[in-house]
């Protein structure tokens, strides 16, 4: 009996099983009208909209037809570009600038792939953004059908949710899911695959994969009603009532307890620090909460990535040239949103001495490098813009001290003061940038929105342009991303249609996206674009000369890009050296014409300064000098004198450049010398020791000349250094950057 019941169930099952594989469970519990015109591109289009979905950014394919033609009859306007990747830079830019979900739809196959660098990089800035690709019908997939790929695989390590449509009736659902993921908790992208057979109308896909309704053999007869049950089933409650609704996001929050806390840290510190990262711009607190919140705490802050413009152009509590200062000497610091990877030196630039709170949505972010370089004093998972207004809220009457804010603002004076006095210096040729910048930034009206997209000339940009308000900078983020102009520029004019949208681009990063002046005439969206042009990779050159003594690779020409503009439908621009004095006329003239609804590139022919050499640590290069001095070390070649004289000569260089005593801490350990090996280990260097420390242990000169002697004596030999290696190590020059995004 009980077998006889297995085998009865056993034998129910397999038929359901086979039922609901063939369709026929979902032909009974759902209508089908293979009569309907309609398709799967409208329930995409209706559930955009049901989610605030203005634009859609794309570039065309027969895969992702319908949900184009459906979106542009519904209303959502759809943009073409020339390249994907600006599609999703587009997106992305919408996302950062509207707090609601941007969207990017792309073809198959190759059409996917050419936005993996832009979906990577929204992962790594947080931007919550839609990417819809087409791909091969369902039937199709795995049997050499055109574009056909493993496209799942592909962005699954790069977007917070990956899925691919099945049935017809599944799209407003899963799309609903998606973006509900894209938004909450750290926001990021996703992506939804689109088989081909899920958006055309019933009567086309019938017609595609060959379904006939007079099948005559047996075979025929099987095939028919196997095609028939799988067209049913796809098609199955299709256009049934949907419920479009967004669902809320889902934002962590700081409790009580934590916020408690922290407000005890900052209300006894009496040189505290705020660092504003990218994070706390999103939503749900208006960015306008978050600034008047941060005037009430009258804290110094630093701005990074999209934060940068919140406090306005000329903020008594922000600072901009100093942060490097300001860090060495907080008692308590805040880390909100800003995270401690290569843009603080993976925690370095703080000190040991400070109290550090940090507040992150992501985990991992939270308390990075934390293991390493700096240990959090309070580390709080939740949204940082909430967290602030709600420390701001429960300090009332605390206000920070106006003298530490007149002492870093005296510093961050002089540094202003110095780059106005260098931007007045003649280059070798051409024009010097930052006086074309310090220009730029003098004539940029209020609502200007300025897209950060290059190296070296950007680097400079970051420090002289002063952005106006919230949303007035966008720069790729931590990922560095080269040649987000074109698709930046054209979601944030979108956007904001009444702003003065600027590309401030490197002439390399130029190249990737200075096809879409042909989308920004097209479609009717100025955009105003400068080129530093020195024809060059810059940024790459100023290391690689150094360490390796060439140019290969980072040369380019001083290339005709207001030609190149005026190709395209814009208007191209020139300055040069004979524009020395007649810099503001040009910008102006650019001005004009873009107020005629003109997109203008201005190719600015820029010389090399050494501003980005000075003033700064740039901790790749000090590295490398360790490296040099240490090999040298390892050869066993008894040299002391001279090192001894480079290791002093760097300090002195250091403590000039850090305005300390004596800002470097070393130590020579003799570990003995066995005969002839004279192995031994000159020195460790320590960037970032307290400076107590420094003094206890470098006030005694005479005892570091004393252990230096030894090791000399008990080597028992001298010999110069070889002028290459020496001319290696003094080639080395020392920078440090108080701009963490670049």
């Amino acid at each position: 009996m009980c077998l006889l019941t297995s085998l009865i169930l056993f034998t129910l099952s397999t038929l359901v099983f086979i039922a609901y594989k063939l369709g026929i469970i979902n032909r009974i519990l759902y209508k089908v009208d293979p009569n309907t015109n309609q398709h799967g591109g409208e329930l995409v289009a209706d559930t955009l909209i049901a989610h605030g979905v203005e634009h859609i950014f794309t570039l065309s394919g027969g895969h992702i037809s319908p949900i184009l033609c459906a979106s542009e009859k519904k209303g959502i306007r759809v943009v073409d570009v020339r390249h994907e990747v600006n599609a999703v830079f587009a997106a992305d830019a919408v996302a950062r600038l509207s707090g609601k979900i941007g969207v990017a739809a792309v073809t198959a196959g190759p059409g996917l792939t050419n936005t993996v660098t832009a979906v990577k990089n929204a992962q790594m800035a947080e931007s919550p953004i839609l990417l819809i690709g087409g791909a091969a019908a369902n039937l199709l997939k795995g049997r050499g059908a055109l574009q056909d790929i493993d496209q799942m695989s592909l962005f699954k390590s790069i977007c917070k949710y990956t899925a691919t449509i099945r049935y017809v009736r599944d799209i407003p659902t899963i799309l609903k899911k998606a973006i509900h993921i894209a938004q909450s908790g750290t926001p990021g992208p996703v992506f939804v695959e689109f088989p081909i057979d899920s958006l055309y109308p019933f009567h086309l896909v019938k017609r595609e994969i060959g379904l006939k309704d007079d099948s005559k053999s047996f075979v025929q007869k099987i095939i028919s009603l196997y095609l028939n049950n799988y067209l049913y089933s796809l098609f199955a409650g299709a256009f049934d009532k949907h419920d479009l609704s967004p669902l809320k996001p889902d934002i962590p929050l700081a409790d009580k307890t934590q916020i408690q806390m922290a407000a005890e840290l900052l209300s006894k510190a009496k040189k505290p620090v705020i660092l504003i990262g990218s994070q706390a711009t999103l939503p749900p607190t208006p960015a306008s909460k978050l600034q008047e919140a941060l005037e009430i705490l009258n804290v110094p802050c630093f701005l990074g990535g999209m934060s940068r413009g919140l406090l306005g152009k000329n903020s008594s509590i922000q600072f901009r040239q100093c942060r490097k200062d300001a860090l060495k000497e907080a008692d308590v610091v805040i880390l909100a949103g800003t995270v401690c990877d290569f843009r603080l030196g993976y925690g370095k630039v703080l000190s040991k001495k400070s109290k550090i709170i940090s507040v992150n949505r992501d985990k991992s972010q939270l308390t990075k490098n934390s293991d390493i370089y700096w240990k959090p004093t309070l580390a709080i998972q939740a949204d940082p813009s909430s967290f602030v207004v709600e420390l701001a809220e429960s300090l009332k009457g605390f206000k920070g001290s106006n003298e530490w804010l007149e002492y870093l603002r005296a510093k961050d004076n002089a540094k202003e003061e110095a780059n106005k006095q260098k931007a007045q210096e003649l280059t070798e040729n051409h024009l010097n940038p930052m006086k074309v910048l310090q220009i730029l930034d003098k004539i940029l009206p209020e609502n200007a929105i300025l897209v950060a997209d290059g190296g070296d000339f950007v680097a400079t940009a970051a420090y002289i342009l002063h952005p106006r308000s919230f949303g007035s900078w966008l720069d790729p983020g931590a990922f560095g991303t080269l040649g987000v102009g074109g698709g930046f520029a054209l979601g944030a004019k979108l956007v904001r249609p009444d702003s003065e949208v600027w590309i401030i681009y490197g002439d390399g990063s130029c190249g990737y996206s200075i096809a879409e002046i042909d989308t920004f005439t097209r479609h009717n969206v100025p955009v105003l674009s400068i080129v530093g042009n020195d024809a060059g990779w810059t940024q790459i050159a100023r290391d690689q000369v150094v360490f390796f003594g060439s140019t290969v690779a980072c040369e380019l020409a001083y290339t005709d890009y207001d030609v190149v503009a005026k190709g395209y439908g814009g208007v191209g621009l020139k300055l040069d050296r004979s524009c020395n004095d007649t810099i503001e006329d040009v910008l102006q003239k650019a001005r004009e014409e873009y107020s005629k609804g003109n997109s203008v590139l201005i190719n600015c022919l820029i010389g090399k300064t050494n501003f980005r050499e000075e003033g700064k640590v740039n901790r790749l290069k000090t590295e490398k000098k360790m490296e040099i001095i240490q090999e040298l070390i390892v050869k066993n070649i008894p040299r002391i004198e001279n090192i001894q004289n480079i290791l002093f000569g760097w300090i002195s260089d250091q403590a000039a450049a850090e305005g300390l005593s004596r800002p470097l801490y070393f130590k020579l350990v003799k570990v003995g010398s066995n005969g002839p090996d004279y192995g031994f280990t000159c020195f460790e260097n320590v960037m970032h020791i307290e400076r107590d420390d420094l003094e206890e242990w470098l006030n005694n000169y005479d005892r570091a000349q004393a252990e230096l002697q030894q090791v000399q004596h008990s080597l028992g030999h001298d010999e110069q250094i070889q002028q290459q290696d020496l001319g290696n190590i003094n080639s080395l020059t020392e920078s440090d950057s108080d701009n963490d995004e670049q």
